[in-house]
């Protein structure tokens, strides 16, 4: 600081104000004071609550304290900037606030994962602390012209990966590949669809429910027509084959756009069609996210060309996708409002307004079919995001305040073990493009990604092979066409280009042709095993009701009364007209095993036969049809409980169980007693039974909410009831049963 010499001495000069504030400079001081307050909130824990496994820390941590120290520190900060220029200063401090965060984040949870993703950030937060962010405007610079052979060479690609796709997908079709959940659920919708206009399903829920109860999806309606045209669940694979091959128009006009030249956008499609996580979506049969890349991409060149016809009409069908899918939605129009407001000199009006807007709307349809699915469907599976829930309740609003309370706990969820084949997968393919960019807006259109496929501790949602990848493809792939377009020099855009692809091949080649191809191959080779099949299931009349083990439920759903052996109750089970069992299919069966015995399929068996069904056909050691016999002169006197015993139970905990006061007397060895349980938990396992005094227990296991089925030859004496809440069926934070209640009765001595 140079000293002015005047009279009588020297004076020291005046601090420069820096009265001009620009939003970037309040992002800053948010950034900055948000990271301080949770690294002074983390550092207050004990030691032991630190460990960002578990949710004991979060629990101890306060809210309102972080956001009251986030909001101290941004004034502060946004004080003295008015007076000081610190925004070198500011950056280099995130840099040092995250560094500390990170290491005794570490020295409570190392793991060599973590590790990484913490140097990472900090090289990325050291960029921003040299450089700054990059403020001057995207470059949009369309060629031109484009040599038609680039356009027919990406239409051929194109026609390639849709037969390729069909294929796939349509080969689990014939080989009966594909269960009940969920193309069996969609199939038969569809069949409704076509029947009524209504989308309603038996086998999704145990009766008859509309499967918008369960999500809300009326983008389905687009497939109707097509269905029309040929009503067999192979056109819905074939459908789904053709809407994400769509995709590639709006990805070829993004590309464009943002000054690709033909050639470039042809590798892009290319990388596209080749990369792991888009075909791989296809993998479990058609959902209705296979809708999402090809819509997402469309919102986003409709938003990079400012069209608002386009805009409205992508984000509208956006919507319809799914409940979650306004996620995609919002975070397009963060990413809008966000690069408004700090890229441009002069504030474009439009821009910000459609921001708004967007965001408006997509917050709006969110709260209203979620409050409907809460109130009349089947709710929001926020159970999805138990990692997080560390309050006990299962609301999202619990996500974000995990993640604002300590962002490293949602790092480290990210990165954990059975999350890394899933990032390299999605990333690797790319180059890591998407991560590329001073332009440091971009990353919120990473929230997805993060949020859908990292942070869920549901296996499906970070597995490539499932459909959960459909919406996070779309900005991935954006990310990597802007990136991409930031490079000035063409050879640099080519090499990078041909390095993705190479890199795409290769692991489509080994990770997705051979589990895709084997599908096809199997249902050619051993097209005369599954014809039998066909065969045998095609004698059972149409329109009949029927109850199937799950790999038959998707060739037998045109019709209106369909159920799935494994989960209906025994009232629809045995007033259906017929059962198709699978003779290998063991698993479908358990809820009618006893005493701990693989004897589920004769004691299923068994209730038939007692029920009036009997073998209707059946093929080799494949499967058996039963018909339910209608007898000419019902018994007048038929055998009935003499005794009814019950028992209610609600809120038991893991490891809690109760046992019934009342009993079930049997007077002669060999009785049978016919159960019942239901229960409103279909994640929790269920250990029930019948407690002899003295004896040994009848125990049975009971998944997906309810059973039905029998003891056989029971010995006399006094039997109570009792039900023990053993845990979850998948590896979730273990939870208490809601409500439920078991019912017995003696039906022959």
């Amino acid at each position: 600081m140079a000293l002015h010499k005047q009279k009588g001495g020297f004076k020291m000069p005046a601090i420069k104000s820096n009265t001009k504030i620009q939003i970037a400079d309040i992002l800053r001081h948010i950034i900055l004071s948000w990271l301080l307050a949770v690294l002074i909130e983390y550092l207050i824990l004990p030691s032991e609550l630190r460990d960002l496994a578990e949710l004991d820390g979060l629990a101890q941590m306060s809210f309102i304290r972080v956001i009251g120290i986030t909001c101290g520190i941004a004034a502060l900060l946004t004080g003295i900037s008015f007076f000081v220029k610190t925004r070198i200063i500011e950056r280099w401090c995130i840099l040092a606030a995250f560094a500390v965060l990170a290491i005794a984040a570490l020295r409570a949870s190392a793991t060599w994962a973590f590790l990484v993703v913490c140097v990472l950030v900090l090289v990325i937060l050291a960029v921003f602390g040299i450089y700054g962010w990059e403020k001057t405007p995207e470059p949009v610079a369309e060629p031109k012209k484009t040599h038609k052979a680039y356009i027919w060479i990406t239409v051929g690609l194109s026609a390639v990966f849709f037969l390729f796709v069909s294929a796939w997908t349509v080969g689990r079709v014939y080989s009966f590949s594909s269960p009940t959940f969920d193309f069996g659920i969609f199939s038969q919708m569809f069949y409704h669809m076509k029947e009524s206009g209504l989308p309603m399903t038996t086998v999704e829920r145990d009766g008859l429910l509309s499967h918008f109860a369960v999500h809300v999806s009326p983008i389905y309606y687009l497939m109707l027509p097509f269905y029309w045209l040929g009503p067999t669940p192979a056109t819905l694979q074939v459908l789904q084959a053709a809407v994400i091959t769509s995709a590639v128009i709006p990805l070829w006009k993004i590309g464009k756009h943002h000054g690709l030249t033909g050639a470039q956008r042809m590798i892009v499609c290319a990388v596209l069609l080749l990369y792991p996580a888009f075909s791989g979506g296809t993998s479990y049969d058609i959902h209705e996210n296979c809708f999402l890349t090809p819509l997402i991409l469309w919102l986003l060149y409709g938003i990079d060309k400012k069209s608002i016809t386009i805009t409205a009409i992508a984000a509208v069908l956006t919507l319809m996708v799914k409940e979650d899918a306004a996620v995609y939605v919002a975070v397009v129009a963060l990413w809008l409002i966000v690069k408004t407001v700090l890229r441009f000199k002069k504030l474009d009006v439009q821009n910000l307004i459609t921001g708004i807007a967007l965001l408006a709307i997509s917050l709006g349809w969110f709260f209203l079919v979620t409050g409907y699915l809460s109130k009349s469907g089947d709710g929001v599976m926020t159970y999805r995001y138990s990692n997080f829930m560390y309050d006990g309740s299962s609301s999202l609003i619990t996500v974000i305040k995990s993640v604002i309370l300590n962002p490293m706990k949602a790092v480290y969820e990210c990165v954990d073990a059975e999350k890394l084949y899933f990032i390299a997968m999605t990333l690797l393919p790319l180059l890591g493009l998407p991560l590329l960019t001073r332009r440091y807006e971009r990353y919120i259109l990473l929230i997805p990604y993060i949020l859908v496929n990292l942070m869920s501790d549901y296996q499906y949602q970070h597995d490539i092979f499932f459909q959960y990848t459909f919406g996070s493809n779309a900005f991935l792939l954006y990310l990597t066409v802007v990136n991409l377009a930031d490079l000035k020099i063409n050879w640099q855009r080519i090499f990078a280009l041909v390095a993705a692809t190479i890199v795409s091949a290769v692991c489509f080649g080994i990770v997705v042709a051979p589990k895709a191809m084997n599908y096809p191959v199997q249902a050619i080779q051993y097209h005369d095993y599954y014809q039998n099949i066909r065969d045998t299931l095609d004698t059972i009349p149409d329109g009949a009701s029927v109850t199937a083990t799950t790999f038959y439920t998707t060739y037998l759903s045109q019709r209106e009364v369909l159920y799935d052996v494994r989960y209906c109750s025994k009232e629809h089970l045995l007033d259906t007209e017929y059962v198709v069992l699978k003779l290998s299919a063991s698993s479908d069966y358990k809820k009618f095993a006893t005493g701990g015995k693989d004897n589920g399929f004769e004691n299923l068996v068994s209730l038939l036969k007692k029920n009036g069904y009997s073998e209707y056909t059946s093929l080799d050691d494949v499967l058996v049809i039963y018909h339910k016999e209608q007898p000419e002169d019902p018994p007048a006197n038929p055998v009935i409980s003499t005794q009814i015993a019950s028992i209610p139970f609600a809120d038991l905990e893991p490891g809690a169980g109760v046992v019934s006061e009342q009993y079930i007397e049997v007077k002669t060895d060999g009785a049978t007693i016919e159960y019942s349980i239901t229960y409103v938990s279909p994640l929790i396992r269920l250990e029930a039974g019948l407690m002899p005094i003295g004896g040994e227990e009848y125990i049975l296991e009971i998944e997906n909410g309810s059973a039905s089925g029998v003891f056989e030859n029971v010995p006399a004496g006094e039997y109570h009831l009792f039900v023990r809440n053993i845990g979850c069926i998948l590896d979730y934070e273990e939870r208490p049963v809601a409500a439920g209640a078991m019912v017995c009765k003696l039906i022959e001595e």
